[in-house]
């Protein structure tokens, strides 16, 4: 039973588990947006704020989300879903937001960057968050400029800028006090942040997975260290470009980025680093986890054929005893004697014992 859960598992592990691709057609011209019909209508979230005060609303639709744009205040839209590709578009005309980002935002997966225009920066990250003890991988698309955000979210079930949101609404540090470029360092910080339970996640399997595969590596740990495995380099995968990220941000030296706000994108790339690092590491244990298990495999394999050796060579002279006996020769002194079928088998005793008491004396059994 359990090798049928094992087989079903190993398929499930390698062979359904697929790299999604992005949705881009063959043909179609630059600066189309198309929409990702699995993602369902967006959902939009309006948060402005002064100093003095923040108002934080869900709106049905993007009219309603532009009309809460108002002079004097700093504005972040957070879109949650990819279904609605009038709701971009909108955006996207009120904010001058070139086509080919656009397309970017909706073309998921997205390679993760950052790209200057006149008066916005455009940021694509991928967030990796834990839900349900199992990693959840999301692109994030930032857009901000002077005095406002856009963030358009891949799926609305959950993201990691609770924090963010909660210290505007509550008016906590420099929140309020600074400009849209401070609060998408904050939103950076967060991504990166939330790095870290995926990684503890990953580093308290992966001691899991090392004691089972030295004390019982069965062929379910191999199908868990190797699923590992693919989920370690889905992690690099958004951890890497992260630091590379927040390293343009940093040598970027003129608006929408306050010069005081690079000191703080300063420890978010040191965070960034050292989630790396950790990532490199766990890489490098999984490859070690996958030789111990090979080794105690093989190290199985060498006593079972040690096992079936000793065997083989015991009964190679009992066989080669029964095989002079049963010639069928007429003068065999032993054929006639009343005790001869006595002598025969005491010869192949002595001779096993023999055998056995040199394998231990040898160290060999």
């Amino acid at each position: 039973m359990r090798d049928g859960v094992s087989g079903k598992r190993m398929v499930s592990a390698l062979g359904g588990r697929h790299r999604r691709v992005a949705r881009v057609r063959p043909g179609t011209l630059p600066g189309t947006l198309l929409a990702d019909d699995t993602s369902g209508p967006g959902h939009i979230s309006v948060l402005t704020w002064t100093r003095a005060a923040a108002h934080y609303d869900e709106v049905p639709n993007v009219d309603a989300a532009l009309a809460k744009m108002t002079p004097g205040t700093i504005t972040w839209t957070n879109v949650d879903g990819l279904g609605d590709v009038g709701t971009l578009a909108k955006l996207g005309e009120r904010f001058a937001l070139h086509p080919l980002a656009l397309e970017d935002v909706l073309n998921v997966p997205q390679r993760p960057k950052v790209e200057r225009y006149d008066k916005h920066m455009f940021v694509v990250m991928r967030m990796m968050r834990l839900a349900d003890g199992a990693m959840v991988e999301e692109q994030v698309s930032l857009f901000f400029g002077a005095d406002w955000l856009i963030t358009v979210q891949e799926r609305p079930d959950g993201d990691c800028f609770g924090t963010v949101r909660e210290a505007i609404r509550a008016g906590r540090g420099r929140a309020r006090e600074s400009g849209a470029d401070y609060v998408a360092y904050l939103l950076l910080d967060a991504v990166v942040d939330a790095y870290f339970p995926v990684i503890e996640h990953f580093g308290e399997r992966m001691q899991a997975l090392e004691s089972e595969a030295l004390a019982d590596p069965d062929q379910a740990v191999l199908v868990d260290m190797q699923r590992m495995r693919h989920e370690l380099l889905a992690l690099r995968r958004a951890v890497w470009p992260m630091r590379e990220e927040v390293s343009i941000l940093l040598r970027e030296e003129s608006a929408p980025i306050a010069p005081e706000t690079r000191v703080f994108l300063r420890d978010v790339y040191d965070h960034a680093v050292q989630a790396l690092e950790i990532v490199e590491s766990l890489r490098e244990t999984a490859v070690s986890v996958m030789e111990v298990y090979l080794s105690v495999q093989n190290q199985r394999l060498n006593e079972i054929m040690k096992v079936l050796t000793i065997i083989a060579t015991l009964f190679i002279p009992l066989t080669f005893i029964a095989s002079i006996y049963g010639m069928n020769f007429r003068h065999m002194p032993e054929l006639e004697w009343r005790y001869g079928y006595a002598w025969a088998l005491g010869l192949m005793a002595v001779t096993a014992v023999l055998l056995i008491a040199y394998f231990r004396r040898k160290g060999w059994w």
